[in-house]
């Protein structure tokens, strides 16, 4: 059964309609507080993080009602990335984290991501849970005056979050001599990211660390990476390396100003934890991932699976098949030897770590020729139009063209009003082909 409320990766939309209302907030942090009162932990503990959004500000105060409303004590932590939150839900022995953002998207959306006590997201099954108490009686739900739930800020989150990821690494670990361009995308990493490699002794030359609100992801960030590739050449630095909003992709940039996308990352990763002995099982993909790389982990020996869009589905794959890497060509990689979602300033640190030596980012992070892929996004009224009969007519025949010179993958966005058409060939023009023959049917 689908969710009501909850997408691919938690809930989200614009700020101030849909179910990203205050109401709708306070709601959530009632039902929420709800379930997790239900598992009989002594303890009832919830921690809230947050991104850079100014609705955060509005938002935050209405989850924290419904929560507290519910009996549930609340520590909030401010600006901090989302697997910071995942990694402090853990270590606090929290019934459950709460991440406040829409990830990439503009400023004038938002959202919330849920983490169980484990520090994983939660599952289609316990998403529905919670969806049925949103939608139950709320006075059933409330709490005795008496058992109200305390709020405390933690102002320590980002130093929590740097000392656990130092831990994963030797003493000695340092990044002197290496020159670093750093895009936060005014976003949650602005604090950790910044601090964690200036402690380790890097030159930092900084870019999307000033938000204001309104400027998180704008033409900056791991998705608008032409900044850190002007900036690497600009200050000559070693590599670039640039977040999105709530920190939980990364996209490079090598010396020589190329753009290394998480695919990319992922093979350097695979093919260096399969030498140190550290790989456990092999790679998760997704549906997304480009047929260059499952190549070369065919090559490399190393399985390789596919899982749907999303790193909930990744990880979900991972633990099931007992596999310590996977991730996403967008920059979603979560290294399961560390982290239990995505993490890019960890996935940073792994990368720095096989630099440190005086390799450089362009041998390191080109080690396979990708297939020529062509994304395209359309925004839409309503994603149900690719199951109408037209629409499904010019799917069947672009297949038809593409079999046996590449594949087509469509999909409705999981976060967004969107409609996804990938197409991966070596023959640019019949990909285009392809792809203009589904968009017309969408528009139409």
């Amino acid at each position: 059964m689908s969710n009501k409320y909850f997408g691919t990766d938690g809930i989200r939309g614009t700020v101030n309609q849909g179910n990203i209302t205050g109401e709708k907030f306070f709601n959530f942090g009632l039902a929420a507080a709800t379930y997790f009162k239900n598992q009989k932990k002594s303890k009832q503990i919830a921690i809230i993080a947050k991104d850079t959004r100014l609705s955060g500000y509005t938002l935050e105060p209405a989850l924290v009602s419904g929560l507290t409303s519910g009996g549930m004590h609340v520590f909030t932590l401010g600006p901090l990335p989302t697997n910071g939150l995942a990694m402090l839900t853990k270590s606090m022995k929290a019934n459950m984290g709460i991440m406040i953002t829409a990830s990439h998207n503009p400023y004038y959306d938002n959202g919330l991501k849920l983490f169980g006590p484990d520090g994983m997201k939660l599952s289609d099954k316990i998403e529905h849970k919670i969806e049925k108490l949103i939608d139950a009686k709320k006075t059933k739900q409330l709490a005795n005056p008496k058992l109200f739930g305390r709020v405390k800020r933690l102002e320590n989150g980002n130093d929590r979050y740097i000392k656990i990821l130092k831990k994963n690494f030797p003493n000695n670990f340092k990044l002197k001599r290496t020159k670093i361009v750093l895009d936060c995308a005014n976003g949650a990493g602005y604090i950790a990211a910044p601090k964690l490699l200036k402690e380790l002794g890097a030159k930092v030359f900084s870019i999307g660390v000033n938000p204001n609100g309104f400027n998180i992801n704008y033409k900056c960030g791991s998705t608008y990476p032409y900044k850190i590739q002007a900036a690497v050449k600009k200050y000559k630095a070693h590599v670039g390396i640039s977040f999105d909003g709530d920190a939980d992709r990364i996209i490079m940039c090598d010396e020589k100003g190329k753009i290394i996308d998480g695919d990319q990352i992922i093979a350097m990763l695979a093919r260096r934890w399969k030498l140190k002995k550290i790989l456990k099982g092999g790679v998760i993909g997704t549906l997304m991932s480009n047929y260059g790389l499952q190549n070369f982990l065919r090559n490399e020996k190393i399985k390789f699976y596919r899982s749907n869009v999303g790193d909930r589905y990744v990880k979900e794959k991972m633990k099931k098949l007992n596999f310590n890497l996977g991730g996403e060509q967008s920059g979603h990689i979560i290294l399961g030897k560390f982290a239990t979602t995505g993490d890019g300033l960890m996935v940073a640190l792994e990368v720095l770590f096989s630099l440190r030596k005086g390799k450089r980012a362009s041998e390191l992070l080109n080690i396979f020729k990708p297939l020529p892929q062509i994304l395209e996004n359309i925004t839409v009224k309503d994603k149900n139009v690719i199951n109408k009969s037209k629409c499904k007519k010019a799917i069947k025949h672009a297949n038809r063209l593409m079999n046996g010179h590449g594949r087509l993958l469509i999909r409705k966005s999981g976060t967004e009003p969107k409609i996804r058409i990938m197409g991966e060939s070596n023959e640019k023009n019949l990909i285009l082909k392809c792809i203009n023959i589904i968009k017309r049917s969408i528009k139409r």
